[in-house]
């Protein structure tokens, strides 16, 4: 009869306990293992501050104070530390290459210090180069172009390495481009004067020259006689009417 008591008392103390702890999980003060049964003994003996102490963490306050720290690209996503970095160094980079190139158009030293400038900022230069006032060689991508030895870029040229991407630009040795001469290549595209070629000034040039080859558009010739020179306010259909026809 003892016995029988002893296990109705036993279970009723264990009916009991899992009563509390049942209580305690409703109130989400705790809850069951992964394996579907009811926490140790130590673990209902634990205070309600340590379990919580031991909680884990929120994905976002393990993220490190830095990435919340990050700058933006405009579009709301944060940029990685090295990106902002080399970010950084590529606008200085433009902004530098760009003071360079003021220096390579406006300053003097067309066979000194316009070509070492071009050589800082990219363009492979080769020995005994002349580069003439004002000439522009691509602000974009200056590492498109490559002069060879002995090459003449006159006064005011242009030379372009790209259109709607890059390309670029091969001057042959002792090639000769003249006074405003424009000179344009686009996307995945090699645009080549060969050695010794001579262009006149004034030309545009959109695709390779063969070497020692001398190359200019056409000179210009007359194409009407002007009745009337024009004044302050006259519109240019104005002027379009006193053209008269070239006598033959």
């Amino acid at each position: 009869m003892s016995k029988e008591l002893n296990s109705v008392q036993k279970d009723l103390a264990q009916t009991e306990a899992k009563r509390l702890l049942l209580e305690k999980c409703l109130r989400g003060e705790f809850t069951l293992s992964e394996t579907g049964h009811f926490p140790k003994e130590d673990a209902r003996l634990q205070p309600e501050a340590d379990h919580h102490s031991q909680a884990p963490e929120p994905e976002s306050a393990r993220q490190p104070v830095a990435n919340i720290l990050l700058s933006t690209d405009g579009s709301g996503k944060s940029q990685h530390p090295t990106n902002v970095k080399s970010n950084r160094k590529f606008v200085t980079t433009r902004v530098f290459n760009r003071f360079l190139h003021l220096l390579c158009r406006f300053g003097p030293g067309g066979t000194t210090l316009r070509p070492l400038f071009h050589r800082m900022r990219g363009v492979t230069i080769g020995k005994n180069v002349w580069i003439g006032d004002d000439v522009y060689l691509d602000n974009e991508y200056p590492e498109r172009i490559e002069v060879g030895d002995g090459a003449v870029i006159q006064l005011r040229s242009t030379i372009v390495a790209h259109t709607l991407g890059p390309g670029r630009v091969v001057i042959g040795k002792n090639a000769f481009i003249g006074a405003g001469t424009v000179v344009v290549t686009s996307a995945n595209r090699t645009l080549s004067i060969g050695e010794g070629a001579v262009i006149m000034a004034a030309s545009l040039v959109t695709g390779s020259i063969a070497p020692y080859t001398l190359y200019g558009s056409d000179a210009s010739r007359p194409l009407a006689k002007i009745s009337k020179p024009i004044t302050d306010g006259m519109t240019y259909e104005e002027f379009m009417t006193t053209l008269r026809p070239l006598s033959r």
